[in-house]
């Protein structure tokens, strides 16, 4: 088994606020991260752009805030 450090990710679409299943999915990526003191990302996928919602990337990451879920690398954190 290799020695490489944990790293997930969590990419919703702007199209609008977040459900409670992409909150729940962002929780188990973010809790198995701190568990194996790994790296937890946001990374915002840009790809619909016909459903884009203007502001939807400032909720999300205003959500993350509020739930006090930090991202290590992310639309406001550092990267590598």
């Amino acid at each position: 088994m290799t020695n490489r450090r944990v790293r997930v990710r969590f990419a919703p679409s702007p199209t609008g606020p977040l459900h409670i299943g992409g909150v729940r999915t962002a929780l188990y990526n973010y809790l198995f991260a701190r568990q194996h003191k790994g790296d937890f990302i946001l990374r915002i996928e840009d790809t619909d752009s016909n459903r884009f919602v203007s502001g939807a990337e400032e909720y999300i990451v205003e959500t993350f805030k509020w739930l006090g879920m930090e991202f290590d690398e992310g639309v406001d954190a550092g990267g590598n």
